[in-house]
């Protein structure tokens, strides 16, 4: 259900669950919704949080991609951590961006990082 904010955090974060575990296993979302009898743009709404996932479909994706609902729904990780985690990796890019970084040798990942950091902190130098 979304809120006057947007969609439910919850189901967000079911959704950022579903892509990342489709991603590592290099499942495409066409491939997905052809496995689940969808369109790949409903796979693009549940994975966005956008749709709510039913039950019987939550069952279906778990077993597609090689995974237990209880992984999907966050319930054999620690909760807490895990929103902010998966509210910043729902961010268009932030996938690619971790994957690059985490490709990326020692002294490439420091200036990437430094590079981010300048991006979006405000600049202490104008005043």
């Amino acid at each position: 259900m979304n809120t006057s904010s947007g969609p439910d955090p919850i189901d967000v974060a079911v959704g950022t669950r579903i892509r990342v575990q489709r991603r590592h296993l290099k499942v495409s979302q066409d491939e997905l919704a052809q496995v689940l009898g969808l369109t790949f743009q409903q796979v693009q709404k549940y994975e966005r949080g956008t749709n709510r996932v039913s039950a019987s479909m939550l069952v279906r994706i778990a077993a597609r991609l090689q995974t237990t609902v209880a992984s999907l729904v966050g319930e054999d990780i620690v909760a807490d951590q895990d929103t902010a985690m998966l509210t910043a990796l729902s961010s268009p890019g932030a996938i690619e961006l971790l994957q690059a970084y985490s490709q990326a040798p020692p002294k490439a990942r420091k200036a990437l990082l430094a590079t981010a950091r300048a991006l979006v902190e405000p600049d202490e130098a104008v005043g």
